[in-house]
């Protein structure tokens, strides 16, 4: 029987203070925890994959900001926390680096007793001598922020600050920055986001800043942004219209501002007199309509002032998309995709148009992309090439320059009679969808694990992980990964094909991978696991309710699944242009069709599943997972539950939990694909369990084995 709103026996465990509900959660912790990690194989797992992550030889990755320093954030078994610090280039050559280290998230966290988890940091430019660093309570997207002395190793007294909140800071100069956060009652969206975004002086409450642009309630948020770039110095404000629309404003003197007639929902940015505009749908402008995916260039100011002059810089086709552009002090570095393989190359504007020649230093077979480039200095670029069985690179080029090798990162298994494929499954529409199959191609029908995303226009691309290494394919599994529409594989067709009433396509692309796989002798679905997170939580909800005979267990990590209240939890609002809108009956009427939480039934069989969340997440709701669980035990079936209290939408806060996570995720995999089936977690049968007929009482029979652990499983 589907249920309304209203009738949510569940709706309790939303709650996510309340005292029935944890205890409801440590249950359910207790028993899953007592079936999958007591064994040594599980330890011996854990260990192994917090060795990967702990590695003192992978690659450090670094990011510019200007100043000619190579800056890393570093996490190890020492520094759980991490480590924020900066070295030369020289000494980054060198295969132990020395390192200046700017601050200690570990010793903070002791000194201050907080559970402080790195999130991001903004430098001042110019002078590179402040910066506000933004620290999270146990993973969480909230943050508070605080500024912070590059030179004396301190924070700053008095300095600019913000409490936890979810905040967006710019600096101006050195007295002031553009602050959006959480100002008091009706300064925030719908969503949860910045409504205001406002001027700050220094030395002044937070409560004079002077308003520089107000969104409305209903928008995403607002924003304000300064770019320094000498000559060059602008600064934008505008507002999200939802999360694939924009409206932006350059700001003018005295306090006026000119809109950027770019269409709302196309990607642009500014460097220096450029200006370059990602299309997101066709473009009729100047007599030609330029379709969606088309990157399109135009000098600045002259485009203000009414010219229409544009340059197509890319054009995309049947089989490529733009994944990324990244400029540097004179050239713009283009990364595309060709049926999910990366192709690089260098685009120079000149006083006779825009010359074209291949990056330097790219692989052929390697997957391929920018890491960091340094615009306000030069034209270097850090380049990384990573497969599915082949080990990252860094590499230091500069466009028309010589290219290095500086990093060579450990193989953390072997690979010996192991190969990367790809194939083409037809979907039901007869959609050519590709997938990468990674393993013993000899080893017919032995257990799989596939995995997908399918939504906001990410790419699942190749990568190398010592963790999937490590816990699934020497143990002689194969790994999946299905590029099905809704992602950015093939640009944002690709992913409007999936978009609100038609999202079904992407479950469609999943399930004709799937069966692909058994057609192909690849597995069988009694051995096929499918495994995803947020999105791609959703997207094994659909695949438990909707296609429960195609696999034969299912793991979701931070998902979304109660597609009636997703846009009244957290964040949930911001997703509406990507599903739709469930208080209009038009938009429920599709999305009741396949929302996994309304789709439970007594009389059908499901593989057995994990649901993977955090109470700390406050992007999506544990709630999804929690009446997804306590609804599958209500109807008799095999649901496995484990819930962090901390690590935000990555459900960890540290390289213990995401260990943990990932070895309770293969290791119930490992059990119901590749062995006889074992005893499953306990649960009730028949009628309205335990859990719609009473709520758990504090003083209730637990089994306290719950431990502060947990993390998403997701490439190292």
């Amino acid at each position: 029987m589907e249920i309304d709103e209203g009738d949510d026996p569940y709706l309790w465990l939303e709650d996510l203070d309340g005292a029935e509900a944890a205890g409801w959660v440590r249950e359910r912790n207790a028993e899953t925890m007592a079936v999958l990690t007591g064994g040594e194989r599980f330890v011996a797992l854990r260990a192994e994959i917090r060795q990967v992550l702990d590695a003192e030889d992978r690659i450090p990755y670094p990011s510019w900001r200007g100043d000619g320093f190579y800056y890393n954030f570093w996490t190890d078994a020492t520094h759980p926390r991490g480590l924020w610090r900066r070295t030369t280039r020289d000494r980054y050559r060198r295969a132990e680096p020395e390192w200046d280290v700017l601050l200690d998230v570990d010793a903070l966290a002791a000194e201050e007793g907080e559970n402080w988890v790195w999130r991001k940091v903004t430098v001042l430019r110019s002078g590179y001598e402040r910066c506000l660093i933004s620290l999270s309570r146990g993973g969480a997207d909230a943050v508070v922020v605080r500024e912070y002395d590059l030179r004396r190793r301190a924070f700053v007294e008095d300095g600019f600050g913000l409490p936890e909140a979810k905040s967006d800071v710019c600096w101006i100069d050195s007295d002031h920055i553009y602050v959006g956060t959480d100002f008091g009652p009706g300064s925030l969206t719908r969503s949860g986001y910045p409504r205001l975004a406002k001027r700050w002086r220094r030395g002044t409450p937070l409560s004079e800043a002077e308003v520089v642009y107000e969104a409305d309630a209903e928008d995403l948020a607002a924003y304000a942004s300064h770019d320094p770039t000498p000559g060059f110095e602008r600064d934008f404000v505008g507002r999200s219209l939802d999360f694939y629309r924009t409206e932006n404003f350059l700001l003018t003197e005295p306090g006026g501002r000119i809109r950027i007639p770019v269409p709302e929902d196309a990607r642009w940015d500014v460097h220096r007199e450029w200006l370059v505009i990602l299309l997101r749908s066709p473009w009729p402008v100047g007599g030609v309509t330029h379709p969606a995916g088309t990157l399109l260039a135009a000098r600045f100011d002259e485009f203000l002032a009414g010219a229409r002059e544009l340059t197509v810089l890319f054009r995309p086709d049947g089989r490529t998309a733009l994944s990324h552009h990244a400029w540097t002090r004179n050239h713009l570095i283009l990364t595309a995709l060709a049926d999910v393989r990366s192709r690089l190359e260098v685009l120079t504007p000149g006083e006779t148009g825009w010359r074209r020649e291949p990056l330097a230093g790219v692989p052929d077979d390697d997957h391929s992309w920018i890491v960091d480039t340094d615009p306000d200095r030069d034209d270097d670029y850090l380049l990384a090439s990573e497969g599915f069985l082949q080990p990252a690179t860094l590499r230091l080029g500069q466009v028309g320059g010589a290219v290095e090798a500086l990093k060579r990162a450990p193989a953390f298994f072997d690979g010996e009679g192991l190969a990367v494929r790809q194939f083409f499954a037809a979907s039901r529409d007869g959609t050519r969808v590709p997938y990468f199959v990674v393993g013993d191609p000899r080893a017919a029908g032995g257990p799989a694990l596939l995995t997908g995303y399918g939504g906001y226009e990410v790419s699942m691309t190749p990568y190398y992980s010592g963790t999937v290494g490590r816990g699934w394919l020497v143990r002689g599994g194969t790994y999946v990964v299905a590029n099905i529409r809704g992602g950015g594989e093939y640009g944002p067709e690709w992913h409007r094909a999936a978009l609100r009433e038609n999202r079904p396509r992407a479950y469609e692309d999943f399930a004709a991978v799937a069966a692909d796989l058994v057609t192909r002798g690849i597995t069988t679905p009694e051995r096929l696991g499918v495994e995803g997170g947020s999105n791609g939580g959703l997207l094994m909800g659909v695949m438990l309710t909707r296609y429960p005979s195609l696999v034969g267990a299912v793991v979701a990590h931070v998902p979304v699944l109660d597609m009636r209240r997703y846009h009244r939890l957290l964040a949930g609002a911001s997703w509406m242009a990507e599903y739709g809108d469930p208080d209009r009956a038009e938009d429920w009427a599709y999305l009741r069709e396949y929302s996994p939480y309304h789709h439970i039934r007594s009389d059908r069989p499901y593989p057995p599943v994990l649901f993977i969340t955090s109470t700390r997440d406050d992007r999506v709701h544990p709630g999804h997972a929690r009446k997804m669980a306590a609804r599958l035990r209500e109807h008799g079936h095999d649901v496995s539950y484990y819930e962090n209290v901390e690590g935000g939408h990555g459900a960890a806060a540290n390289n213990e939990q995401r260990a943990f996570i990932s070895a309770l995720t293969l290791e119930f995999l490992w059990r119901k694909l590749a062995e006889p089936p074992a005893d499953a977690v306990p649960r009730p049968r028949g009628a309205r369990g335990a859990e719609a007929g009473r709520r758990p009482t504090p003083d209730g029979k637990l089994i306290d084995a719950y431990q502060r652990l947990g993390g998403a499983f997701r490439p190292d």
